[in-house]
């Protein structure tokens, strides 16, 4: 018996049900990364280079494992980093402004 035929619109909805899941993941790791930029100091910290090159290292060699492509995988994370790391530019930036303005800085409060 052969397969049935594989159409472009039950690919798509299989593209569709891993789209949610990534954004559920991408959702869970922002949680974390928030956590982590409360924790620096300074930009230098938000930025790490050597953490970023580390991470990157990591992820292309869980691709190679798993069928994925290293250059892919590799792009899709420097744009997901370069993201977060904005984020935790913004918040670190609302955090300072919040203390100069004689707001409590939760940050500091923790």
């Amino acid at each position: 018996m052969s397969e049935p035929a594989v159409t472009i619109e039950d690919v798509r909805q299989r593209i569709d049900a891993l789209d949610l899941r990534i954004v559920e993941l991408i959702a869970e790791r922002q949680k974390w990364v928030v956590t982590a930029g409360s924790l620096k100091m300074d930009q230098q910290a938000v930025r790490a280079p050597a953490r970023v090159e580390q991470v990157i290292t990591k992820v292309r060699v869980l691709a190679e494992e798993s069928g994925a492509s290293p250059e892919v995988v590799e792009r899709t994370y420097r744009a997901l980093i370069t993201a977060f790391i904005d984020l935790e530019l913004e918040q670190q930036a609302r955090r300072t402004r919040r203390s100069t303005d004689g707001l409590p800085n939760r940050a500091a409060d923790r």
